[in-house]
């Protein structure tokens, strides 16, 4: 077997950039960083097994190796609940819970370590706090700023990938619900059982790390997704200067829709109109900001659905012709993983995102 070329190989690698938060970002990313190149991985052998291939609509090159250079997560930070929003009050910091999350899902070994940063003790004082959280804490006290905290906790777990808070500021969410009342912080947002018109942060002025941007600017691949459709993806976008570089980007760029409707956020929505609400909060956007939308068109079993209807919740319909009319072209397929919950299969959505990621970039080369 011929080794390739280096030269040709760096240009067939990708630089990956994925937004979002709550479990749907940490769970691709632990599909993404199987495919991020090391120097001793470098080119290595395919990732993923010929079965789990044929379950794809339209199945990935057999070529696809390591073939992310470099893998970014920007990650929201309005969570106001649980441990991180006791630390948030307490300490005057950023909730650190979500991006504890991202850094476990990105760990080169997600065991001893990994598992010391999810421990969450349960008596005293601590009980409902995660090490992590305190260890986020006590580093961004040391630091006084939470961003280094948070790249210094990535080097201590190895992580195959950089984290970004989607700002450093000390931001909370604002919703207008549909009776004209405004509702202020993640928690109540989430808990309303009114239907959310319009959301903004407050303050409106938070920027964005000038390293997020210049990732966004040098992406060859941006997702956004799967995650609550409000308090997951579009605050990200609230965070003045992203939609703007999301839009000049020009990075391949795919939305990871859903596989269910979400209490509270995201009741009756199909696949198009969440790409609307997420376009019409895009404010700053001049352009499109997908060009894909990977859409789960694959059966979910009548228990699943009898347990997820109990809450309201149903499939998100694939009105793939309204998506198209979007401008947006969806990527159906199979992209279903049962368990105790529905979770996207993250191997075969990773799969899916970075094959389209490296046609693009062939067809630039």
């Amino acid at each position: 077997m011929v080794s390739p070329n280096p030269a040709e190989s760096k240009e067939k690698e990708l630089r990956v950039i994925a937004i979002g938060g709550g479990t749907g970002l940490s769970t691709l990313l632990r599909g993404l960083k199987r495919y991020v190149v090391t120097p001793d991985r470098r080119r290595g052998i395919r990732i993923g097994s010929a079965q789990e291939t044929q379950k794809t609509a339209a199945a990935p090159s057999p070529s696809l190796r390591c073939v992310i250079r470099e893998l970014s997560a920007v990650v929201t930070v309005t969570d106001d609940g649980g441990s991180s929003g006791r630390l948030r009050e307490d300490f005057k910091m950023l909730p650190p819970g979500d991006i504890r999350n991202c850094m476990v899902a990105l760990s080169e070994d997600e065991h001893l370590l990994s598992k010391l940063f999810q421990f969450r003790f349960e008596h005293g004082e601590l009980e409902g706090h995660s090490f992590g959280n305190l260890f986020l804490a006590a580093l961004s006290h040391i630091t006084a700023d939470f961003a280094q905290a948070v790249q210094m906790s990535s080097q201590i777990l190895a992580a195959r990938g950089k984290i970004f808070p989607s700002t450093n500021a000390n931001v909370r969410l604002a919703a207008q619900m549909e009776d004209g009342s405004v509702v202020r912080g993640e928690t109540n947002i989430t808990a309303s059982k009114r239907s959310i018109v319009e959301l903004r942060l407050e303050p409106a002025t938070a920027d964005p790390l000038p390293e997020t941007l210049e990732a966004i600017a040098n992406a060859d691949l941006i997702t956004l997704g799967p995650g609550s459709l409000y308090t997951s993806l579009i605050t990200n976008l609230l965070v003045r200067g992203i939609p703007e570089a999301l839009a000049a980007s020009r990075a391949t760029k795919v939305f990871v829709c859903n596989l269910m409707t979400q209490a509270n956020e995201s009741l009756g929505l199909t696949a198009s109109q969440h790409i609307e609400k997420i376009m019409q909060h895009a404010v700053g956007a001049r352009a499109p900001i997908f060009d894909y939308a990977l859409i789960n068109t694959g059966p979910i079993s009548a228990e699943r659905l009898e347990q997820y209807a109990r809450e309201g919740q149903e499939p998100i319909e694939a009105d793939l012709e309204r998506v198209r009319a979007l401008g947006v072209e969806p990527v159906t397929g199979n992209f279903v993983q049962e368990g105790d919950l529905l979770r996207h299969d993250y191997d075969l959505v990773a799969e899916r995102v970075l094959a389209l990621g490296l046609e693009r970039l062939a067809l630039a080369h």
